[in-house]
């Protein structure tokens, strides 16, 4: 079974394309204007060991927001393609991954019903970088692919201080948590209503 997917997004805001393997070795290749963004979509690669290809051109000029997003709901059609439907899937997954002072707790199901819960308050200043990154587009992110992917995730700032830790270990912790809850355990659909 090959688990890949590939997406075009493109819209009046940006132009993506994205190549996803599931079952991958963490090689990553992303490109969107804004390092620190890529630094974490390299980060949910490389931890959940899905191969990721991703380009976007994006108005990064006017804002980064249309960039996140749409990275976000083209990662999750992919995700959920890639996935098709889960058959011996072990669908649940809990993470809770450290970054120095930072902790963060991931929950999620893959559910088939999109839902988050997103219980991250970095201190609010943004992410140097050229351009400087916000970081409450991390929330965005995490919305499109959720509704996107139709999953069911819960991020939850355990504790932290400094931004850039809080947001990278909330990108491990998500990874790690795909990682486990998308490997084949066997051959049973693991839900009573027989879809996911």
């Amino acid at each position: 079974m090959t688990r890949q997917a590939k997406r075009r997004r493109t819209t009046k805001e940006t132009e993506i394309d994205l190549l996803i393997d599931v079952d991958g070795s963490g090689q990553i290749e992303v490109s969107t204007g804004l390092p620190f963004f890529d630094h974490m979509i390299a980060q949910l690669g490389k931890h959940s060991r899905f191969d990721l290809t991703v380009r976007c051109e994006g108005d990064i000029e006017i804002d980064a927001h249309h960039t996140v997003e749409d990275v976000g709901i083209a990662l999750g059609e992919a995700f959920a393609e890639a996935l098709g439907d889960k058959q011996g899937v072990r669908r649940f997954a809990s993470m809770t991954v450290p970054l120095d002072e930072a902790a963060v707790e991931v929950v999620l199901d893959l559910s088939g019903r999109p839902f988050l819960h997103y219980e991250i308050d970095p201190p609010g200043e943004k992410i140097l970088g050229d351009p400087p990154f916000d970081p409450q587009l991390c929330e965005e992110f995490w919305r499109a692919f959720v509704m996107a992917a139709g999953i069911t995730l819960h991020l939850v700032l355990i504790r932290g201080r400094n931004t850039h830790h809080i947001i990278e270990a909330s990108f491990k912790a998500a990874a790690r948590a795909l990682y486990d809850a998308v490997v084949v355990a066997d051959e049973v659909l693991p839900s009573t209503k027989g879809v996911l």
